[in-house]
């Protein structure tokens, strides 16, 4: 194959990485520290048929570079390595193989895996043969995109304080395609997401930022596609310049962004720079195996043939390594500039702070990809959540990732759960969620949490007050995938039930979780159809459902909207007592005659005093009262009950004026005046609240119900 190739037309410049137009054509420029030589192969417009070939000029410190004049924007390419291939020694380069740019801002197909992408004889099940057949007919094709669209991307960003952030994770298919306020054509596509019936939505809630599940380029693991199911989620990238082409072009992500911002909704991608596509040592080589396995990868030490698996998903970039540092913080900044987006969730974080040590890859809070983060002028300003833990040693890091991160807080998520089932003893720990989880967050205050009961990866809201055990037979693993203990309460009855008594418990319940999450100190995320009742009929591990089974069901707004409703209300109390969002920590108040100053808390017990310490400790204690004073005069004071009925007085000193602004037992009430005794039906939780004279209350308006699709205009 090499003789077909000519030597580049111009040298060109080993920077920017990637392919880039000019007016009198494109440069290319790639790394590879272990190739020999580096073709760019160059085909028609359909993909189909090469029509050019040329060897690049290099390397220049790892670089292959070459410019080649009159070529334009729209060409497709693809590069071949030649190079070593000794599996045994960590080196998998295979010239038969076409490889993906890492850094391609646009492909020209979706990628279905095959064994001819294999760098070995897939059918021999030994990966340390050697394939002969090309794989270009089957691969996409990188197309060269207009550098002019990169610069219209960016709009003005909202810059919402994390004292002001509420986030919103969601997927843009399965939020999208059975909305009916959507039209037809652009359900499950990023045009979806920016309808005016989808914005009016978010705003309506209070969301300040939606997080996105991940938007990149992404394929189906072919034993999924065996079992005739679908990468879902979108957790197996293989471009992370690319928007996934199943979801819209690159100008309609830019357009939803920019949709977010005029109505002050920040955009969050959820990232994968943990592990790519190309699997373990049985998997393919489409893109990092071919141009330098082990620069791009973590491999094991004294048999580099393996590879170290710390995601779960066959592999694991190795994030300590300077190619891939560059890489990643290129393709963020391109996020950042290209599109606008206001931050990054990262999943399985801990990844990309692990760096190699004498007893192996540890992380490390200063590790070199968190610190060029740090100091770099754009990034640093955005938002980076980290999801702080990975499945390889040491891999549990929550609060332990430096200034400027903000994770997702598990124990909070728990804790909440727990308390709400009435576990036994765990009063105390739900006063520390209450107060922002101070044991992990320390001197970087509460916001640095951000708190959840649901997300993507398990179960719903729903589904936690309906099912004790996971029901994940549809995922064709034998019910063996997802978590086994979700901390979930089916109120006696494993799934659906038409007992009105039992639904109103597991809709009072709902309400606990969420609003527990909401007056907490820290930043909170919402899983979308969590405020209608969205299930997944008991299945925790939606990743390859893309289905009616992870679909939002836009239906059960008839029967939800009250619920709705309250969750509207609990968004809006959050929004108008700053002493829920406070910057600094709290500081706690004890005493008969106490009562809290401005930023100040303090722990009620039932009895109309403070919490004793054999309170805290009596392992049936199921009830709790927390009373907060703003600097703004505001004052709250939240009574949570997960036992049975009981009275719960207020203190002598509270004071008249107070209303009660929320109460999951009658969520559809109008506020109104608090007594001096509180009958606290069983699982129940009550907010009051006292505002200075001549200061509104937060507003109970209902927010709009999805209908039709608007006409344009």
């Amino acid at each position: 194959m090499a003789a077909r190739a000519q030597p580049v037309p111009e040298a060109g410049r080993p920077w920017p990485l990637g392919a880039t137009a000019t007016a009198g054509g494109v440069n290319f420029a790639l790394y590879s520290g272990v190739a020999e030589a580096v073709e760019l192969c160059l085909f028609d417009a359909h993909g189909e048929h090469e029509t050019a070939r040329w060897r690049l000029a290099g390397p220049g410190d790892g670089i292959w570079h070459g410019f080649v004049p009159k070529l334009g924007i729209g060409a497709r390419y693809g590069y071949r390595v030649y190079g070593p291939y000794r599996p045994d020694a960590g080196l998998r380069c295979n010239a038969h193989k076409l490889l993906l740019d890492p850094y391609a801002r646009a492909f020209d197909r979706p990628l279905i895996l095959r064994d001819e992408h294999c760098g070995y004889i897939a059918e021999s099940g030994d990966d340390r043969s050697f394939d002969l057949r090309d794989s270009a007919p089957w691969l996409p094709k990188c197309i060269v995109t207009d550098p002019a669209e990169d610069a219209a991307g960016c709009t003005a960003r909202p810059h919402t304080a994390w004292a002001d952030t509420l986030l919103y994770e969601t997927h843009v298919r399965g939020f999208t395609i059975r909305h009916p306020g959507i039209p037809e054509a652009a359900r499950g596509r990023f045009e979806g997401m920016a309808q005016p019936a989808v914005v009016d939505w978010l705003k309506a809630l209070g969301v300040s930022a939606v997080e996105l599940l991940p938007v990149h380029a992404f394929t189906h693991e072919r034993a999924l596609l065996r079992r005739n199911l679908r990468n879902y989620w979108g957790y197996n990238s293989f471009g992370f310049f690319a928007p996934h082409a199943d979801y819209g072009t690159a100008a309609s992500l830019r357009a939803l962004v920019r949709r977010l911002h005029e109505a002050g909704i920040e955009a969050i991608l959820d990232v994968v720079y943990n592990h790519t596509a190309e699997s373990d040592e049985c998997g393919p080589t489409i893109c990092w195996r071919g141009l330098d396995n082990a620069a791009y990868y973590r491999l094991h030490a004294g048999q580099p043939r393996l590879y170290v698996n710390h995601t779960g998903c066959g592999n694991t970039l190795d994030a300590s390594s300077p190619p891939v540092i560059r890489l990643i913080a290129d393709s963020l900044r391109h996020w950042a500039t290209s599109y606008g987006v206001d931050g990054f969730r990262f999943d399985l974080a801990t990844v990309l702070g692990r760096e190699t040590r004498p007893g192996g890859d540890e992380f490390a809070p200063g590790a070199g990809l968190l610190d060029v983060l740090a100091q770099d002028p754009l990034l640093s300003r955005l938002k980076h959540i980290a999801e702080p833990w990975d499945i390889g040693p040491g891999g549990y890091r929550l609060g332990g990732f430096p200034p400027g991160w903000h994770e997702w807080n598990d124990r909070c998520r728990d804790t909440l759960r727990r308390f709400w089932r009435a576990d036994a003893g765990v009063l105390p720990e739900l006063a520390a969620r209450l107060h922002g989880s101070a044991e992990a967050f320390g001197r970087r205050g509460p916001q640095a949490g951000i708190n959840f009961v649901t997300s993507h990866d398990g179960f719903t809201l729903a589904d936690l007050t309906c099912y004790r055990e996971r029901h994940n037979h549809a995922n064709g693993e034998d019910n063996r995938d997802g978590h086994g203990d979700n901390h979930s309460d089916n109120h006696g009855v494993e799934g659906d039930t038409a007992d009105g008594a039992l639904l109103a418990a597991r809709r009072r319940t709902r309400l606990n979780l969420l609003a527990s999450l909401l007056l907490a100190q820290g930043v909170p995320m919402l899983l979308a159809g969590d405020e209608f009742g969205q299930s997944q009929a008991g299945n925790n591990n939606g990743y390859c459902q893309d289905n009616a089974l992870c679909w939002l069901d836009w239906s059960r707004l008839e029967t939800e909207a009250g619920f709705t409703a309250a969750v509207r209300r609990l968004t809006a109390l959050r929004r108008e007592f700053a002493v829920l969002r406070s910057r600094c920590w709290l500081h706690g108040v004890h005493g008969e005659d106490a009562r809290p100053a401005p930023d100040e808390l303090r722990w009620l017990g039932p009895h109309g005093g403070d919490m004793s310490i054999p309170a805290w400790e009596d392992p049936h204690g199921r009830c709790l009262g927390l009373w907060l004073h703003g600097t703004d005069g505001r004052e709250l004071i939240v009574l949570l009950n997960a036992g049975p009925a009981m009275d719960f007085r207020l203190p002598a000193n509270a004071g008249d004026g107070w209303q009660v602004a929320f109460d999951s037992s009658a969520f559809e009430a109008a506020p109104g005046p608090a007594a001096v005794v509180h009958a606290l039906p069983a699982r129940s939780l009550r907010v009051l609240s006292r505002v200075p004279a001549g200061t509104a209350p937060a507003s109970s308006d209902s927010p709009p119900v999805p209908g039709r699709a608007r006409k344009p205009g």
